[in-house]
């Protein structure tokens, strides 16, 4: 299945939800597989991004849908990259 990179950053209100609220970040995972995708790994980070997120899903559209309703609750703003395995890469350049 295609693996995606979603970076994200908190908005003011999203900081304040999750400080109230930490495990909310778990519970938007399971709103990502209601939408038909799966994360993988997830990682708090430091610097431009507060989180860098794993995911898999079945096709673009199902990510895009995933990336357009998360970022439409006001609480993250997103990009979403498509990840390539580096084999597959290496063997479409050959």
């Amino acid at each position: 299945m295609p693996k995606f990179i979603m970076l994200s950053s908190l908005t003011d209100e999203g900081a304040a939800t999750i400080k109230k609220n930490p495990e909310r970040i778990k519970e938007v995972n399971k709103d990502v597989e209601a939408l038909g995708g799966k994360v993988l790994d997830q990682y708090a980070v430091l610097g431009e991004y507060d989180f860098v997120n794993i995911l898999e899903a079945p096709d673009v559209e199902t990510i895009a849908r995933i990336s357009v309703e998360l970022g439409s609750r006001g609480s993250v703003r997103i990009k979403t990259l498509a990840a390539i395995p580096v084999d597959e890469f290496i063997a479409r350049l050959k």
